[in-house]
């Protein structure tokens, strides 16, 4: 046992071994755990904190995962085990984290699926880039999905896919009868988020990273969003020299937000994820 009087001793006494495969912090202070890992990390392959969301599961110094990267044999030293392409190529540049999804939100400042959410009561689209937090989040209201909606989201988009149509055979396919289109449950679930109707911070949508359809959506399903400040990104203002380069919007101070939409069913099974980003204006420039 060594004694430390404060927490960047207790960081300083972690570095002496110049390298380790793993080192512990217990804490259930977000704030002290971010310090040490940011800190720390330089001289551990792998960083376990560990708390009361986790200790239950915890096999005490914490095992290392499969799909985390993190110290080899002896003096670890910056974090990447040296058997492999994988260390040659990213050696002294990352250290694996493990704690409960919600510390390591806390860590990273990017959410993390299963994380204690903040939930809010003004509409996320109503705040602006500044004003937003990580894991801030929107339940919606619930909407129900009729036959009549699959078959005029059919016709305005001209996906007749046989599984959208009611009168198909679906002898010998994976559906039991007419599933949603999943471009549709996405387009519901931007009907559900969006806060419509006045002009706020929102000033575009950027795009989608990540979009996948997980379970089939029978009509007579309802389904809801849980949606979800996911990340963060400044995007700083483009500085024009040339008058004839001026675009519209480059006077606008603003970022970019990445949002987690998490589409849920009557039974609150996950029906569909997906990642997407919106430019949201700055309060200050």
């Amino acid at each position: 046992l060594m004694p430390y009087k404060n927490l960047d001793e207790a960081i300083e006494l972690s570095k002496k071994g110049k390298g380790s495969l793993c080192s512990t912090i217990v804490t259930a202070n977000y704030t002290i755990a971010k310090q040490y890992v940011v800190s720390a990390a330089t001289h551990h392959g792998r960083i376990l904190v560990l708390n009361n969301e986790c200790a239950k599961e915890s096999t005490g110094h914490g095992s290392p995962l499969p799909l985390l990267v993190h110290g080899g044999p002896g003096r670890a030293g910056g974090g990447e085990e040296m058997g492999g392409l994988r260390g040659i190529k990213h050696y002294l540049q990352r250290t694996a984290i493990q704690g409960s999804p919600t510390t390591i939100t806390a860590i990273t400042n990017v959410y993390q699926p299963y994380s204690t959410g903040k939930p809010t009561t003004t509409h996320p689209f109503k705040k602006h880039f500044e004003q937003l937090e990580i894991g801030e989040q929107l339940i919606t209201e619930k909407r129900l999905i009729t036959s009549a909606d699959i078959d005029r989201f059919a016709d305005l988009s001209g996906d007749h896919f046989y599984a959208h149509i009611a009168t198909t055979d679906f002898t010998g396919t994976m559906f039991e009868r007419q599933v949603a289109h999943g471009y549709f449950i996405m387009s519901i679930a931007a009907g559900l988020f969006v806060d419509s109707y006045d002009k706020n911070p929102v000033l575009l949508n950027y795009g989608i990273d990540e979009l996948r359809f997980t379970k089939p959506v029978y009509p007579g399903a309802e389904v809801r969003i849980r949606f979800t400040c996911k990340e963060k990104l400044p995007n700083d203002r483009r500085i024009v020299d040339n008058p004839a380069d001026f675009k519209r919007g480059d006077d606008i101070a603003k970022g970019i937000v990445k949002w987690l939409v998490e589409m849920l069913d009557e039974t609150d099974e996950l029906i569909g994820v997906a990642t997407i980003l919106t430019m949201v204006k700055k309060l200050k420039p």
